[in-house]
């Protein structure tokens, strides 16, 4: 029904595309992010959060200039994390776009159909180590 309505409405077309396949690993890797994220957060000292206070910061000003700052590189290795992980995104992406060479299909997707070939065993290898590449 979402994909009716975003068809209908705005001319948006998510299966068995590329920005299909990205919603998909975004999807899937969001809870890993979110996760990171919100050590991340957690990892700031309270103590510096209620000195702010005291000195009269308000919310969004200790968010932007204590918060934010402390947990900048925590957040960076969230999204490198969620990268790399969706780099190796098999499922949500062959459920929902598809093995379209050239269009939908990813690394794992390429290793994979590799591999169904009689001779594919050298083209999945090299593929492999481009994913360990990367």
């Amino acid at each position: 029904p979402l994909g009716a309505w975003l068809a209908s409405r705005f001319g948006v077309h998510l299966p068995f595309t590329t920005a299909g396949a990205a919603l998909a690993c975004g999807i899937m890797i969001l809870p890993l992010m979110v996760r990171a994220i919100r050590l991340a957060l957690e990892a700031v000292e309270p103590g510096l959060l209620a000195a702010a206070r005291t000195l009269g910061a308000g919310r969004l000003d200790r968010f932007l200039s204590i918060t934010l700052p402390l947990a900048l590189p925590r957040v960076q290795l969230a999204a490198v994390l969620g990268f790399t992980a969706s780099l190796g995104e098999f499922g949500a992406v062959i459920t929902f776009a598809a093995n379209i060479p050239g269009q939908t299909q990813t690394l794992p997707l390429a290793i994979y159909s590799a591999l169904e070939t009689v001779d594919g065993a050298r083209t999945a290898a090299r593929l492999s180590l481009c994913s360990v590449a990367l």
